[in-house]
């Protein structure tokens, strides 16, 4: 099994994906993998998602996973579509116990001290930091990772390119995610494959 450190590290930014059309989620994957981001966050926020991952787990190269996953349910659905691993918008211990109990990869939101140390307790050690911007923005992060120097983050909610290279350029910053690089509705491969190229370069 890949640990999500591994997924986190894959690429500076991880596209969180809202598909409405199963027929678009091939084409996107295969525009952003071209692209150069690999990990694909689809969210379970429309009917097609789970269909969308099915998809997606064919094109070659994508590490394809769920997001907004906010129960156990929603976890095993996403585990039986092929998810590869896990993004949920926050933190709950049944959610968190059942991810373990599953073996996969966990990305789970955090906003505060508390979230963080439920984490742990869980013995989780890598957090998506959101809402990134609504929570306070970089500051915020800083305040709240330099108790918990263990602590990984992937900041998710307002990140853009034009502020992504300021959140990687924080050390506990392992990659960002955003939706910017994977716009809903139609896909035009050359232009998301262009946005994926810029995206995949913010660290060098």
């Amino acid at each position: 099994m890949t640990a999500i450190a591994d997924i986190m590290n894959a690429a500076p930014v991880i596209p969180v994906i809202v598909v409405d059309d199963v027929d678009h989620a091939v084409p996107l994957a295969r525009a952003l993998v071209a692209g150069g981001l690999r990990v694909l966050e689809v969210t379970l926020r429309t009917p097609a998602a789970l269909d969308a991952i099915r998809a997606m787990k064919g094109v070659d190269g994508a590490i394809v996973g769920a997001g907004t996953v906010t129960n156990q349910r929603e976890l095993a659905d996403a585990i039986d579509a092929g998810s590869e691993f896990i993004v949920s918008p926050g933190l709950t211990e049944p959610l968190g116990k059942a991810a373990l109990r599953e073996n996969i990869p966990f990305l789970p939101g955090i906003a505060n001290a508390g979230d963080i140390m439920r984490g742990l307790d869980l013995g989780l050690t890598h957090f998506k930091f959101f809402p990134a911007m609504a929570a306070g923005g970089l500051p915020a992060l800083k305040a709240l990772a330099a108790p918990f120097g263990q602590c990984r983050f992937c900041p998710t909610g307002g990140v853009s390119l034009d502020n992504a290279r300021e959140w990687l350029a924080f050390d506990p910053v392992l990659c960002v995610g955003g939706s910017w690089v994977a716009p809903r509705g139609s896909v035009d491969e050359a232009e998301v494959e262009r946005v994926a190229r810029e995206a995949a370069a913010l660290t060098s």
